[in-house]
């Protein structure tokens, strides 16, 4: 699946700044790759680099992970109804809200990390069955015109992103 067009998602600094993070043009392999790299980086930490805040206010790496499928789980979705010709605008969300509401350093880990898996899996068997066609359909999500195609671009560098982040702020990865 190619690299959306500039007039395929918004202006605004989120859409561009996760899709100029990557460089592949195939974005099912970067979302495999990823897959593995979660896994790896995740199964190797300890129970106090899970639970980590690098400042107050800021997410765990535990938390980080159930955002992510969270993300995922959203966008994924934005993904099917776009794709599959939905007229109605898709409702935004807040990520602090859901944060709040999630209590992701309260969930097992083991469960979390499988979430992760599952959604990242379903995702790929959804998003390698668009053709091109269906790809570039386009849709309304929290107010903003968007194709299929840029909301799966989106979900890998949100997550790119963050593995950014903890890489950086918290010497993981």
């Amino acid at each position: 699946m190619r690299k959306p067009f500039e007039n395929e998602f918004p202006n605004d600094k989120y859409f561009s700044f996760y899709i100029e993070k990557l460089e592949s043009q195939n974005v099912i392999n970067v979302l495999m790759e990823q897959e593995s790299l979660v896994k790896k980086i995740y199964k190797n930490l300890s129970e106090e680099q899970k639970k980590y805040q690098y400042a107050v206010g800021k997410w765990t790496p535990q938390q980080i992970l159930g955002h992510l499928t969270d993300t995922e789980r959203i966008f994924g979705y934005r993904a099917l109804c776009i794709a599959r010709g939905e007229k109605q605008s898709l409702p935004g969300f807040d990520e602090n809200e859901y944060m709040d509401a999630s209590h992701f350093n309260e969930i097992p880990f083991e469960s979390l990390l499988e979430q992760y898996r599952l959604v990242r899996e379903s995702s790929i068997a959804l998003f390698s069955s668009f053709s091109e066609d269906v790809a570039s359909r386009m849709g309304k999500a929290n107010g903003h015109a968007v194709s299929a195609r840029a909301l799966v671009w989106m979900i890998a560098g949100h997550e790119r992103h963050h593995l950014n982040i903890l890489k950086e702020r918290y010497n993981i990865g």
